[in-house]
């Protein structure tokens, strides 16, 4: 496959394990025990494409962060490879946007500024990054907030702030680790909607976990079912509809209901 025609990113048969030390309860000298290996991901093959939304969706423990860590070169994996534009590589941090699950934004710090140190870490000129970052606070939501600090913050704004120093990065791959699974549901769906409208004006490929059903069908160009540990996959599931998806809406929650069928069923559930 020529790289031109090639996915922006693949993994072929990726595996990773972890070595676990026990310690004995009953032994009183409390000697530690051999190292187990617990498997968490086995034989991954996926692909993403340019501008493609692909989401992975399984149960707790199916290695869904994992595959972020590896897919970031946070990990490598134990087997298999990644290619980058057809292209194998091994050191992949500075090549991908991620947003793990919790916002990590600096108390210290003012939303700019913590807005900014995404760009500031890759080396970007941040004289631009701060005008970007001024021109894009309104399309996230915090417009006037520019010099607050994130405790005064709601949990959404906190988070808008988050993808858009993830977003500031202008990597042509975001990884977006279960973003909303700490809001409430209404401000989920307000959310989602949002995401989309930023990501049709970026158009960068994102790979978003979630356990959400409903989040995954409403988002997503394609959504991957992981098995439970050691994580497979299950299932590919192209979400053949056009956007927005309400999912509230009477006809398209009629048009949804067969991938919801199906994603659960993959599921066991």
């Amino acid at each position: 496959m020529s790289d031109a025609h090639a996915p922006l990113i693949a993994l072929h048969h990726v595996s990773k394990a972890f070595r676990v030390v026990e310690r004995s309860p009953h032994d009183p000298a409390d000697r530690r025990r051999g190292p187990r290996v617990v498997p968490v991901l086995e034989d991954i093959t996926l692909a993403v494409a340019r501008e493609e939304f692909v989401t992975l969706i399984g149960p707790s423990g199916s290695g869904k962060s994992t595959l972020l860590n590896i897919i970031c070169g946070l990990m490598q994996p134990d087997a298999g490879e990644i290619r980058l534009h057809g292209r194998p590589i091994v050191d992949r941090i500075g090549h991908v946007g991620y947003m793990p699950q919790r916002d990590l934004l600096l108390p210290w710090r003012t939303v700019l500024d913590n807005v900014l140190l995404g760009p500031e870490v890759m080396g970007r000129d941040l004289a631009e990054a701060r005008r970007e970052a001024l021109e894009l606070l309104p399309l996230f939501g915090l417009d006037g907030f520019a010099d607050h600090y994130p405790a005064t913050l709601s949990g959404g704004m906190r988070q808008r702030a988050a993808l858009l120093r993830t977003f500031l990065c202008r990597q042509e791959i975001v990884l977006l680790d279960e973003p909303f699974g700490a809001l409430d549901a209404l401000t989920r769906r307000t959310m989602r909607r949002w995401l989309l409208g930023v990501w049709s004006r970026f158009r960068q490929a994102v790979i978003l976990v979630t356990h959400d059903v409903d989040e995954a069908i409403t988002l997503s160009d394609r959504v991957y079912v992981l098995s439970a540990r050691p994580g497979r996959i299950l299932e590919e599931v192209p979400i053949d509809l056009p956007r927005p998806r309400e999912t509230h809406a009477d006809d398209t929650a009629a048009a949804l209901a067969p991938y919801r069928q199906r994603l659960l069923a993959a599921l066991g559930l």
